[in-house]
């Protein structure tokens, strides 16, 4: 007798982030599911990324993306809405850059240039997570992959955060199983900034994390991994 179907499953890693930021998603999920992180190191444009996704999709599978992950993931379900079967997007955004963010974000590239990683792992990520958590295993974890990128991923990265797309006339549009969810400290992309979202969406699922800031995957893993079971067994819409 033949076992039950497993679900292709792509989880989108944000910024300067790789597969270790989805590790106890990967552990948890594996069991249920066909998991593929891509690499997205060598592009320097959200619609680049999610094409390289496209090229190799299956003809239908489930995607979650965190933070640029999460723009990634709408641009790809632009791409292929046919396809995608779920999406979930986590501590993201939908808006076009505001103005100062270009400031603040060169700034950044400027340090990883000049400085290295390691300089601006120092910078950029105690205010990523939510205070009482940058310590341990977690920061080691979050360290460690940092220090795995370039400086030249780096920029390549944050030039396209600065030209990405305006996402927001596309959540009307996903009628798919949807989950947003976000760290209660993230202040970077903070709880009514994703709430907002999932109202645009309107079918969507909304969950807070609590006791946690961007780095919802690593931060609050048993929620984040609650949340995407719960996501997953919500059947998908036949395909026209």
């Amino acid at each position: 007798m033949a076992g039950p179907v497993r679900q292709a499953l792509y989880l989108i890693p944000g910024l300067l982030c790789d597969a270790a930021i989805w590790r106890p998603q990967i552990a948890a999920l594996l069991t249920r599911c066909d998991i593929n992180v891509p690499d997205l190191r060598g592009f320097s444009s959200i619609s680049a990324m999610a094409a390289h996704i496209a090229e190799h999709a299956p003809p239908r599978f489930a995607v979650a993306g965190h933070s640029m992950g999460a723009r990634v993931a709408l641009e790809l379900f632009r791409q292929l809405r046919d396809r995608v079967t779920h999406i979930a997007l986590l501590d993201t955004g939908v808006h076009p850059a505001p103005p100062g963010e270009v400031e603040r974000r060169r700034r950044l590239t400027e340090l990883s240039r000049d400085k290295g990683m390691r300089a601006l792992a120092d910078a950029w990520l105690p205010p990523m997570v939510a205070p009482g958590n940058f310590h341990g295993p977690l920061r080691d974890e979050l360290y460690a992959m940092v220090e795995r990128m370039t400086p030249e991923i780096h920029h390549n990265q944050i030039q396209a955060l600065l030209d990405r797309p305006d996402a927001r006339p596309l959540l009307a549009e996903i009628e798919i199983p949807a989950l947003v969810g976000v760290g209660a400290a993230d202040n970077w992309s903070p709880p009514e900034q994703n709430r907002a979202i999932a109202d645009a969406i309107g079918s969507a699922r909304f969950v807070t994390f609590e006791d946690c800031g961007h780095m919802a995957p690593l931060e609050a893993p048993e929620a984040v991994n609650a949340a995407l079971r719960t996501w997953l067994a919500l059947d998908a819409p036949t395909p026209r």
